[in-house]
């Protein structure tokens, strides 16, 4: 049975039906994923495999049976620790099917079919009992439901289900606990990825300024984080503000509440200066006493030579909602609100009790831009060349135009001499967002917006006008790969017929580089017996 799927054609920017084998999707989803990656995270798996056994050891010393609950087992490697580490049985739940059957091969091959269960559901769906899918609660809880931010892969709400009906009151848990740590910073840098600066643009008739709607200068952008490689960015890129600080900690060992909540904590800064973000990041004890632990700290904070690469768990960048001038030695309120998913930040001056509502954007260009398309439009030194490029071939008779989505090239191109100037946006959205900027800018009826696609482009859209000068940065939101920009040269094709016979384009050429690179792609399924103490097979 063949199955129909969506697929954006870099070469046109339009959606397009592929068929494909009905296991298609399945298979890329876990080929795309990060199993490989959390797989050889040997700090992960050590620090796990020393927890799960030391949990085993605890519950075998009361007497106990240790009856382990995998929630989100995966290739079921944190139940076959279990298993190595003398628990008695092992119930490893997975939703993704295609997940699931690939671990019940795993299981079986290492020889744990006999100890390891693996149930295809939901966890809060699996049932306890006699005919259930598990004959009783269990009282070790083993999971690695955690993303970046902690919370976005729906750990709370699991946890909270399970301690209600699928483990028993006081039970072991895998970690033991969470706990999320702050630093705020001023970065010029990071918040160009949130706030759109002023554009200075040099023109004959003297110096103009592009400025943004004051809904876009107000608002607090997407509710989304921003997550890196903190490890990566140079501590010349932003100005420490504040001591770490712990936010919050979850004992997992106990009834977890998944209700939205506010925390908040006093922060005294040890330097002046502007408070735009909010550095975080978290770590796990895998015990009670917390000697086992996995951290995510970057590295001006814990600088280790036994540095664990790790794409998998990284850094979080939040965005206050507006920068806030704080001084040396006064002390502030940072307030963290969450949902069960998502984590936001509010500073305050003063103890404020009021719950702070999660941002959304309402101004619609942080649908339009994402944050790297924030810092590509802060970029001086690219909007110097592109002005630059602009001045050496726009004329006062020239009639531009612009073919990339959401670009300030208009408005450059408009400020630099030409005589008329049209914009091609492919979306609703980026015609809203640009007819703001327009008007916050008094150029509305400077600047025409045309909602088409090139194809589709008339006579009638250009005021029967030729183009003489066709410019784009090239920049289109349907993109995924930087070289799918290279649409704009399927677009310049099909406004032949619109183009003057001496048209400028601008770019004139492109040119796609390339090299040839080995990948250890044998990696991503070996054993695992360089990670851990005993040897796993976790080919299928």
């Amino acid at each position: 049975m063949k199955t129909f799927c969506g697929r954006a054609n870099p070469t046109t920017g339009s959606l397009e039906w592929v068929e494909e084998d009905e296991d298609y999707d399945y298979h890329q989803e876990i080929a795309r994923s990060r199993y490989a990656d959390m797989l050889h995270d040997k700090d992960r798996n050590m620090k796990y495999y020393q927890g799960i056994r030391a949990a085993v050891s605890r519950v075998k010393g009361r007497g106990e049976k240790a009856i382990v609950l995998d929630i989100g087992t995966g290739t079921g490697l944190l139940s076959m620790m279990a298993a190595s580490a003398g628990a008695d049985f092992c119930y490893a739940v997975e939703v993704f099917k295609p997940m699931a059957n690939a671990a019940v091969k795993i299981v079986e091959k290492n020889g744990f079919h006999d100890k390891i269960k693996v149930i295809n559901k939901h966890s809060t769906e699996v049932t306890v009992g006699p005919d259930g899918d598990m004959q009783c609660r269990a009282n070790i809880l083993v999971t690695e439901l955690f993303d970046t931010e902690l919370i976005g892969e729906g750990a709370l709400p699991t946890y909270e289900h399970a301690h209600k009906y699928l483990v028993q009151e006081g039970c072991e848990a895998v970690p033991h606990r969470a706990t999320v740590y702050v630093q705020l910073v001023e970065s010029k840098r990071m918040w160009s990825w949130n706030k759109l600066f002023p554009v200075h643009v040099e023109a004959e008739d003297g110096e103009k300024i592009i400025v943004s709607p004051s809904e876009m200068e107000n608002c607090p952008g997407v509710p989304s984080v921003c997550d890196i490689q903190l490890n990566q960015m140079p501590s010349s890129d932003f100005t420490i503000l504040s001591d770490v600080v712990t936010m919050f900690s979850v004992d997992f060992s106990k009834p977890v509440r998944s209700a939205s909540t506010c925390y908040r904590v006093q922060l005294e800064p040890v330097k002046s200066g502007k408070a735009q973000i909010v550095l975080s990041w978290w770590d796990i004890d895998m015990d009670p006493s917390g000697t086992i632990n996995c951290t995510m700290a970057p590295y001006w904070v814990k600088p280790t030579s036994a540095f664990q690469w790790r794409d998998h768990w990284m850094q979080c960048v939040y965005f206050l909602p507006k920068e806030e001038q704080v001084l040396q030695g006064q002390k502030v309120h940072l307030t963290a609100c969450r949902d069960e998913y998502s984590v936001w930040y509010t500073l305050q001056k003063n103890k404020a009790d009021a719950r702070v509502e999660s941002p959304v954007c309402r101004c619609q260009a942080h649908l339009l831009w994402n944050r790297p398309r924030f810092g590509e439009l802060n970029d001086q030194n690219r909007t110097r060349q592109y002005i630059k490029s602009l001045m050496n071939v726009l004329k006062t008779d020239s009639v531009c135009l612009c073919i990339s989505d959401g670009s300030l090239l208009p408005v450059l191109a408009h400020y630099l001499g030409a005589e008329q100037v049209f914009t091609l946006e492919n979306s609703a959205v980026s015609c809203s967002v640009m007819k703001k900027f327009f008007k916050a800018n008094h150029l509305e009826d400077k600047i025409k917006i045309v909602e088409a696609r090139p194809e589709l482009l008339t006579s009638s859209h250009l005021e029967d006008k030729k183009i003489s000068v066709l410019v784009g940065e090239p920049f289109f939101t349907t993109s995924l790969l930087p070289w799918h920009n290279l649409y704009f040269w399927y677009a310049r094709t099909a406004v032949t017929e619109h183009l003057a016979s001496n048209v400028t384009v601008l770019p004139q050429s492109a040119a796609l580089h390339m090299m040839i690179v080995e990948f250890q792609v044998r990696l991503v399924r070996p054993q695992v017996d360089s990670i851990i103490a005993c040897s796993f097979s976790l080919k299928p």
